[in-house]
């Protein structure tokens, strides 16, 4: 499993040495199942407004007929949270076979006290949220779900730059262990020793 992998050192090279075009999230599109009431939640609720709307009968891409409607929600750096409403009052299923809490979108707030208002925002609405969570010193998260059940997270960074730069420091050699361990599982449930 996994034995053709790049050393963390060829890796760093590769980092170092290649340039990143790729310079921030665009936009990452869900589908929702009514786009006022997403609108509602994402606009009015949260505070991103809405800045543009794409209604179209054919995909692009594909040339497949599905009359939809595209909405786009500016975050403060300009990236946007989007929804996709085919029209049939339906909103994307979970995964069955991956855990409600794995897929989720995480956004930035820019402190504790930003995080702390938008929690008291959201259960003056009615919204359940989990959280304050604290992950390893590094973030402080906030969970809950939009109208359509889609898993969203507001998170704060508390760690400071030098841990975060130990974090990067250490993150190859964290994943080579975590590998290997989940190697041995699967050798032990395979019945390999």
């Amino acid at each position: 499993m996994h034995t053709d992998l790049p050393s963390s050192k060829e890796t760093a090279v590769k980092t170092d040495n290649h340039a990143r075009p790729i310079r921030r999230l665009h936009h990452f599109a869900w589908r929702c199942r009514d786009a006022e009431e997403t609108r509602h939640f994402y606009e009015d609720i949260l505070g991103l407004p809405l800045v543009h709307v794409i209604k179209n009968d054919h995909v692009p891409s594909t040339g497949e007929y599905c009359p939809y409607v595209h909405i786009f929600f500016r975050m403060k750096d300009n990236s946007h949270i989007a929804f996709f409403d085919l029209g049939d009052g339906i909103a994307a299923q979970p995964s069955p076979n991956t855990p409600e809490w794995v897929n989720h979108i995480a956004l930035k707030v820019d402190n504790r006290a930003d995080l702390d208002s938008m929690h008291q925002r959201l259960l003056a609405q009615g919204i359940e949220v989990i959280g304050v969570t604290d992950h390893d010193n590094y973030i402080e998260s906030i969970y809950f779900f939009d109208p359509n059940g889609f898993r969203l997270e507001l998170t704060t960074e508390v760690a400071a730059a030098e841990t975060v730069e130990g974090f990067a420091r250490t993150a190859h050699q964290e994943l080579a262990i975590w590998t290997r361990e989940q190697s041995r599982r699967q050798a032990l449930a395979e019945g390999k020793s």
